[in-house]
């Protein structure tokens, strides 16, 4: 693998990763402040999403925030904009030591997965080597459970001196099976010669909070394209049942737009949250749990019968509004 290049993963844009050990008790100011920080950098050019992903419950005490801006240069703009440089001072009394950052040109951005985020401090001169044992590395991990694809990244002159890279699995545990194996301890030892040291921080699914299955047999999260499946399929008669019976409520009390809708979101997203995809988690459980699914013929099975409900669902509300 040439630095910069994905396997079986593409895109373009610009993506900074950026992990905070937030100090006891302060956790909310921080959260304040990070929301500040998002709200400002919505207002630069190229700016695409941020996220925020509070520390998990497997020891990795740091808060994690994900920056997509459309190119490097516009991203770069951000990163050293004065503004920034006042929200970085703002910040640094909540911090038990400086932020990490990896800065990462081209590729795709790191969602729709669960994520390893890991730089490394490359001994000079022995680049060449790095990459040799990276690509070795690559195979490696490739033979493993819930593979999706790793994408290595060259330094960025002036902004990030680590080379990083992004590895990509289908669920937490599948994630953490090959960052525990002996496999990659045994590589680990042979690329000394070629780091200094390195570091490994994750970021986890988009939709995992509504997913939550048995973690004590390690289980843990369904891939993300079956979350979506199961999101989409509750979402769709959830806002179209709350348009026709609220949604009226809310006409005949002349209320305004932007307010109606603000109050459906909230209904929907409690509906989703404590209703829906809690059913949809025990209906689907054979399908959803990552080792109970294992074949390609039962995986296809599991997305037929969501999109014949897509179907239905949609033929029902359209005898109801026709």
């Amino acid at each position: 693998m040439k630095p910069g290049e994905s396997h079986g993963l593409g895109g373009r844009g610009a993506t900074v990763v950026i992990s905070s050990r937030v100090r006891q008790g302060r956790d909310n100011d921080y959260e304040r402040w990070q929301d500040k920080t998002s709200e400002i950098a919505r207002g630069f050019p190229g700016f695409e999403s941020a996220e925020l992903y509070p520390p998990v419950a497997d020891g990795q005490n740091s808060w994690v925030v994900v920056f997509r801006f459309s190119s490097i240069d516009l991203l770069t703009t951000w990163l050293n904009s004065e503004v920034r440089r006042q929200l970085l001072d703002e910040v640094r009394p909540m911090l038990e030591e400086p932020a990490s950052q990896e800065v990462l040109a081209g590729g795709t951005s790191p969602q729709d997965a669960v994520t390893a985020v890991i730089s490394h401090d490359v001994r000079p001169g022995r680049e060449s080597e790095f990459v040799r044992w990276q690509e070795k590395f690559g195979r490696a991990q490739e033979k493993f459970q819930g593979f999706m694809g790793f994408e290595e990244f060259e330094p960025v002159s002036g902004i990030q001196d680590r080379w990083v890279v992004l590895l990509r699995y289908d669920t937490r545990e599948h994630l953490d099976e090959w960052l525990e194996s002996d496999t990659r301890k045994k590589l680990l030892e042979e690329g000394r010669d070629y780091f200094v040291d390195y570091d490994v921080r994750k970021v986890p699914s988009a939709f995992s909070g509504w997913f939550r299955f048995d973690s004590e047999a390690g289980e843990g999260l369904p891939p993300n394209w079956k979350q979506a499946m199961c999101v989409l399929l509750v979402l769709y008669p959830t806002v179209m049942i709350l348009t026709l019976t609220v949604g009226h409520v809310f006409e005949a009390a002349h209320l305004p737009g932007y307010l109606a809708m603000f109050m459906s979101n909230v209904l929907s997203v409690a509906v989703l949250a404590w209703f829906a995809m809690p059913l949809v988690n025990r209906v689907f459980a054979s399908w959803l749990i990552p080792g109970r699914a294992v074949s390609a013929r039962v995986n296809l099975a599991g997305a037929a019968v969501i999109v014949l409900c897509y179907a239905l669902s949609i033929a029902v509300f359209g005898l109801i509004t026709g």
